[in-house]
């Protein structure tokens, strides 16, 4: 069976949760590893370099992990190597974590202002500081790194990103098939996924976007050669898409297809977790409410549940209402969609004169930091 090598860490089978600002946290990653049986490497949302070096409250309760959590993986997200440098080593000198990812894909406009996220592999000689920095930091810990195809289709990056990557010592790269400009638009390009695994066939490549079943996922192992995938918005009110996963990777079974009462109950599964996680169980129940359109996307439940659904403050509130639906529904025919965020925004927030030269030497200043994780 198919197994994939980060580090000193197989991870079998090839699948990845992807962090996800305000999803990935260890809640949800405690749901999907339920379903998956432990099998399967999960991440944390993205942590900023310089809240973590700075120990920003928040950012410290971000990265604690559960007990059963192996290996630990941390997603960092910095854009000034120095930085990154002190982070890095500070997960490693405290034992925070046993995986590095680094972040260079997100599109949001807060950060590619900053000149981060996916904006920031244009900056050639910037992008490879950054890992230099990283992959000296780590001592024994492996460091990967998650993209996108680049800014637009005119300011393309992966292949070269992908080239200092290797030269640098990182451990695998992980591809979303979309530019910057798609945001989550259109259809992802796996093609270009096929391209990257060709160009660095020393190190494994991840295949991202648009994974939205388990058939999916053996799909894009298929067309694409690349070695594992990385799965983002399709468990979004999906945390059993896991077990789907190992079960389509090992032959072992078919897809979960559960009742709205199952669904019920894994609803109320996580808001628990959360309301455990936050030490208070009326905001965890007020976090849980953005998964609400997500997990019951599909069933037949009608607008006015929906909305008391959204607004639900306490466990015995969410409970009543989940108790009051028709919850011998089967599984809905085509309910396995895409989810979240689907908009294209075709326009990357870049930092004045950025496009300029992909070459030139100018780094970003400590202040272009976020001075807070999860998004």
């Amino acid at each position: 069976m198919t197994q994939l090598q980060i580090g000193p860490h197989t991870v079998q089978p090839p699948v990845v949760l992807a962090p996800m600002a305000g999803i990935t946290n260890a809640p949800f990653r405690t749901l999907c590893r339920e379903f998956s049986g432990g099998k399967g490497l999960f991440v944390s949302e993205m942590i900023t370099t310089r809240a973590l070096v700075e120990r920003d409250t928040k950012t410290m309760r971000l990265i604690r992990f559960d007990g059963t959590e192996k290996p630990r993986s941390i997603q960092l997200y910095g854009v000034d190597p120095v930085t990154v440098g002190k982070a890095v080593r500070m997960i490693a000198d405290e034992d925070l974590a046993d995986h590095i990812d680094l972040n260079f894909g997100c599109p949001v406009p807060k950060v590619t202002r900053k000149g981060g996220g996916s904006a920031l592999p244009y900056k050639r000689h910037l992008l490879r500081a950054i890992l230099r920095e990283a992959v000296a930091g780590a001592g024994g810990l492996p460091v990967t790194m998650k993209m996108r195809k680049g800014i637009d289709d005119d300011h393309l990056t992966c292949l070269d990103a992908g080239r200092i990557a290797v030269e640098e010592g990182v451990t695998a790269i992980a591809l979303h098939g979309r530019t910057a400009a798609q945001h989550y638009g259109g259809t992802a390009d796996w093609e270009a996924i096929a391209r990257l695994k060709e160009h660095v066939p020393e190190i494994p490549v991840l295949g991202n976007g648009d994974i939205w079943s388990a058939e999916d996922a053996l799909r894009m192992m298929r067309e694409t050669g690349c070695d594992g995938v990385v799965v983002g918005r399709g468990c979004l009110g999906r945390p059993w898409l896991f077990g789907d996963l190992v079960a389509a990777f090992e032959g072992t079974g078919r897809p979960a297809e559960p009742t709205l009462k199952d669904v019920a109950q894994i609803m109320l599964r996580h808001a628990e977790l959360l309301g455990e996680w936050l030490e208070d169980e009326a905001r965890g129940v007020i976090d849980f409410r953005k998964h609400v359109a997500w997990y019951t996307k599909g069933f037949s439940i009608g607008s006015d549940m929906r909305r008391k659904l959204a607004v639900t403050s306490s466990l015995t509130e969410l409970g009543g209402l989940l108790d009051g639906l028709d919850l011998d529904q089967p599984w809905p025919a085509g309910a396995d969609g895409p989810r979240g965020r689907t908009s294209g925004r075709n326009r990357v927030v870049l930092p004045d004169g950025w496009l300029d030269d992909p070459y030139d030497c100018a780094s970003i200043g400590e202040d272009a930091e976020l001075d807070t994780s999860g998004g």
